[in-house]
């Protein structure tokens, strides 16, 4: 059940950043137009397959529309802006193209405890360039984490790791 709904039509900014430091960090979308500031939090994997997604979507455009050129934008490696007020986590994402007004439409669904409690919708509209800038830009941020152990492939913290594939000696 829907609450309510939050559109951000022309869209000034749009990114995923953190907060903490690798292993610790908190992840979150923000979306800025020329009045409003949004921030809602996300786990890592919704970055990379959010990401992940938009990027397969722009292939495919980039395909079928060979004559629909859009320019890069200089990455944007800005902070997220301050203050970073969390309205709310999200559950679920949904990605779509509208070929006439060549807009990628991102919605965003609250997470809550129940199926019955009414939840908030955000729907954000991007054109192409600025799908593409979110692209780049959070694929730098998963990146940025922890290294993998190359015997196991978890994360390495500062202190190493306990590695199941080293009978839990350290790494």
């Amino acid at each position: 059940m829907t609450q309510g709904e939050i559109i951000f039509e022309s869209v000034d900014r749009f990114v995923a950043g953190t907060v903490g430091e690798p292993g610790e960090r908190a992840f979150y979308l923000q979306v800025r137009d020329s009045t409003r500031l949004l921030t809602v939090s996300v786990e890592k994997s919704q970055v990379g397959a959010l990401a992940e997604r938009v990027s397969y979507l722009l292939r495919e455009i980039r395909l079928t529309q060979p004559l629909n050129s859009f320019k890069s934008l200089a990455t944007d490696a800005s902070p997220l802006e301050m203050p970073i007020d969390d309205e709310f986590p999200i559950g679920e994402i949904g990605i779509s193209y509208n070929e006439a007004s060549q807009l990628v439409e991102i919605e965003l669904l609250e997470l809550t405890e129940t199926e019955e409690e009414e939840r908030t919708l955000v729907s954000i509209k991007l054109n192409l360039s600025q799908a593409e800038a979110f692209v780049k830009r959070s694929n730098f941020l998963v990146a940025a984490g922890r290294a993998s152990c190359p015997f196991c492939g978890g994360p390495i913290n500062r202190n190493g790791h306990l590695c199941p594939r080293a009978n839990g000696y350290r790494r």
